[in-house]
């Protein structure tokens, strides 16, 4: 896979740098900040569901 970013341009060394010493490092930057946003994604909706439950609980009860 082929990414393309626009970064500042003191980043975008800094990329460069790491991509010529340690090809495999921007890639696991990459791997783990796709994980970090999946998890978040998944307890967001997880909690959005019980918070839903929670509420529909509460409305039995109060009726």
């Amino acid at each position: 896979m082929q990414l393309n970013v626009r970064l500042p341009r003191d980043i975008a060394l800094q990329a460069e740098e790491a991509q010529r010493t340690d090809p495999e490092f921007l890639s696991r930057v990459i791997l783990y900040g796709l994980t970090r946003q999946s998890i978040y994604r998944h307890l967001r909706k997880q909690s959005q569901g019980e918070l839903g439950e929670t509420e529909g609980q509460a409305a039995q009860m109060v009726t």
